[in-house]
């Protein structure tokens, strides 16, 4: 079983904790973290670009000159994808970009992900968060303290206004709740910063899977 560290908010290590093999430990498998990240990124598109194509530009019925002896081009409508105002060619349409991807993959991908983030050694558990002020300052201080300069991604036990406002204007940092955490944050971020409660309920809501 993988062992981690755990510190307060001044960067000071207070203990160790265990963390399950179930859910810390499983092999990595790379191909399935990039296919679920894949269908992710894919199922946030809204597609709903559209364009028209030659045939849905209004106008353009007549022969805009005749064929032969003006000197220019010949054209038969100048609704015609090289004409300003004409058709697009292959003009994009609504459509589904959604990926469906089982939830057993997409839990697997997950534990994958964590697991890997435990093994590079990316992973920081806190005893608990506690803000004063509620200020922006107070969060990056913390960070300060913890000497991560990098992206950051902090998983809560529970939805915390306080500590979701006090993180919005730091841009290297998102904040999130266990039960929302998901592969693409895993992975888009450099470190993944866990309060020890946040820890626990991730291992009771995955241990058994």
């Amino acid at each position: 079983m993988p062992k981690i560290n755990v510190y307060n908010q001044s960067g000071e290590k207070v203990g160790s904790m265990t963390l399950s093999d179930k859910v810390f430990g499983q092999e990595i498998n790379k191909p399935l973290i990039h296919q679920v990240v894949v269908a992710q990124l894919a199922n946030r598109r809204q597609g709903t670009k559209s364009a028209l194509t030659r045939a849905e530009v209004r106008g353009g019925g007549r022969k805009p000159w005749r064929q032969k002896k003006t000197g220019r081009a010949r054209h038969g409508s100048i609704r015609a994808p090289q004409w300003y105002h004409g058709g697009v060619v292959f003009a994009p349409k609504p459509r589904d970009f959604s990926q469906k991807v089982n939830k057993k993959a997409k839990t697997l991908a997950l534990l994958s992900a964590l697991s890997a983030k435990v093994s590079n050694d990316q992973i920081m558990v806190l005893d608990d968060l506690k803000l004063i002020s509620a200020k922006t300052k107070e969060v990056a201080d913390i960070l300060s303290n913890l000497k991560l300069d990098k992206s950051v991604l902090l998983v809560l036990p529970e939805v915390n206004e306080e500590i979701f406002r006090a993180s919005r204007n730091i841009p290297r940092l998102s904040a999130i709740c266990s039960d929302f955490i998901n592969v693409y944050d895993v992975v888009r971020h450099n470190k993944v910063v866990m309060l020890k409660s946040a820890v626990k309920k991730i291992e009771e809501a995955y241990g058994n899977e």
